[in-house]
């Protein structure tokens, strides 16, 4: 059996049926959420079958929805607003930035985003109920349950939520809850049959359904071919004539001395017995090429490169940088964007590129350590930080005259280098060096400065000689 026809073969379960034929399965329950495996009965409940949620039995969506989750949650968001000079500023007074550090009194930011990411792709819907303290601003943000919350539409055409499903919001407000709009942060992927339409959105899950159920028939399937132990090591072959007595004792002798404490004896065969080793290698390796082509079908829906998982295939990437550039570009990138609006909307900001919410990416460079120091030197060397801005994004307190940024003597702009004249000798290629100038005048010979003139000296030292004479002449006489 090739490839193929084992494939065409498990799709048999998964495979929709033509209206008001038999449907085998999997059954997608959009309501209730998950879904029930081929073969399954109407009265399941009765047969003490349970509901299969959509992630409790694939590893791979697992893996896809923990990526999405755990790297929102790295993320620290931020409340930006740009300035009169172009640049941007980060407001930390805001009731958005002290929601960006602590949404409600008994979760962390990361608990927050990791819970809110994972209902988000796992049911397609995270709602979160805001209350406001006595200026109007939202002071906490409390995630519900994405089962027990439903947008109703009004007969004016205003949006109510009806949430439910947090333990800690039950027990301090008890009755029902049915909240505007404006109090609710309700972030959802696409919508496309859910109603009231478009205010529900849909996981890639449903996408994705038909893979799990291959995926889950083939691991059921193995989980009994194992358990069982259906496969034999070996076989007993004889041209003989057996009746199920004879059977039975070859089968107990040839266990006795094979198994236990007789385990790597030498058995001796009788009743011209031959032994046939049992192999199927080839089955194994279909089975596996299958496992894993509904696998990389599922990482497909979510829009995660195999490689962010750990698993190989795909294209290759030169780096951890050029990988997470590829899933920001992609899945990620959507992801964070798509959550930064909501909460541009739930604190009505202007957005991009007035005042925004952002989620910095830089975070999951962290263990890049090489890549990190090199594009903070490339962006010192070419102007566009400072040293001190470069030395705080590493956690480096400030140096002194490190606050501008700089570049290099030899970058000047265009008119200036007109001005710039040529050694002489200077120049390649077929056209000859410009002539130099006018040589310079040489310079001036000093000027020495005129004789002093003593005449004044002079008078005063005679008149001073006089004045003493004169002194003398009076006392004697």
């Amino acid at each position: 059996m090739g490839a193929r026809d084992l494939v065409a073969r498990t799709l048999r379960t998964v495979v929709r049926a033509v209206e008001g034929a038999y449907r085998p399965g999997p059954y997608l329950l959009p309501v209730s959420g998950g879904y029930l495996p081929a073969g399954t009965s109407t009265n399941f409940w009765q047969l003490g079958q349970d509901v299969i949620p959509l992630s409790s039995r694939s590893a791979m969506v697992e893996a896809c929805i923990s990526a999405y989750a755990q790297t929102v949650a790295m993320c620290p968001g931020d409340h930006w607003r740009t300035n009169r000079k172009g640049g941007r500023e980060r407001v930390r007074t805001s009731a958005l930035s002290r929601l960006l550090r602590r949404p409600n009194a008994y979760q962390s930011i990361s608990d927050f985003l990791l819970n809110a990411t994972r209902s988000l792709y796992l049911e397609g819907n995270a709602y979160a109920l805001a209350l406001r303290n006595d200026r109007f601003e939202v002071s906490e943000l409390h995630l519900m349950n994405p089962k027990m919350c439903w947008p109703q539409v009004a007969e004016t055409g205003d949006i109510f939520y009806a949430l439910g499903g947090n333990g800690v919001i039950a027990q301090q407000i008890p009755e029902k809850l049915i909240v505007p709009q404006r109090d609710v942060l309700h972030i959802r992927l696409h919508c496309d049959r859910r109603y009231p339409y478009p205010l529900i959105g849909e996981t890639p899950l449903m996408s994705a359904v038909q893979d799990m159920g291959v995926g889950d028939a083939i691991a059921q399937q193995q989980l009994q071919f194992y358990s069982n132990q259906a496969r034999p090591s070996a076989i007993l072959l004889t041209e003989q004539n057996l009746d199920k007595d004879q059977v039975q004792a070859l089968r107990d002798r040839w266990d006795e001395q094979t198994r236990g404490v007789n385990q790597g004896k030498t058995p001796i065969l009788t009743n011209n017995l031959k032994v046939t080793p049992w192999q199927m290698p080839g089955k194994d390796a279909q089975v596996a090429e299958i496992m894993k082509m509904s696998e990389d079908r599922i990482a497909l829906a979510f829009r995660v490169p195999l490689q962010v998982l750990g698993l190989s295939g795909g294209p290759s990437y030169g780096s951890a940088e050029a990988l997470m550039q590829f899933w920001v570009a992609s899945g990620l990138g959507f992801c964070l964007n798509h959550i930064e609006q909501s909460f541009d909307r739930l604190f009505q900001l202007r957005g991009e590129p007035e005042e925004y919410t952002e989620f910095d990416t830089s975070a999951l460079m962290r263990s890049a350590f090489k890549d990190r120091i090199g594009a903070l030197k490339e962006g010192v060397i070419g102007g566009i930080f400072s040293p001190n801005e470069a030395r705080n994004k590493e956690g480096l307190d400030d140096v002194k005259a490190g606050d501008e940024p700089r570049v290099q003597q030899q970058v000047v702009p265009l008119s200036a280098a007109e001005s710039i004249v040529p050694k002489p000798g200077a120049g390649t290629g077929p056209h000859p060096p410009p002539a130099p100038g006018p040589a310079a005048p040489p310079p001036a010979a000093p000027v020495p400065p005129p004789p002093k003139d003593y005449t004044d000296d002079v008078k005063r030292e005679t008149q001073r000689l006089l004045d003493a004479a004169a002194r003398v002449r009076r006392r004697l006489n």
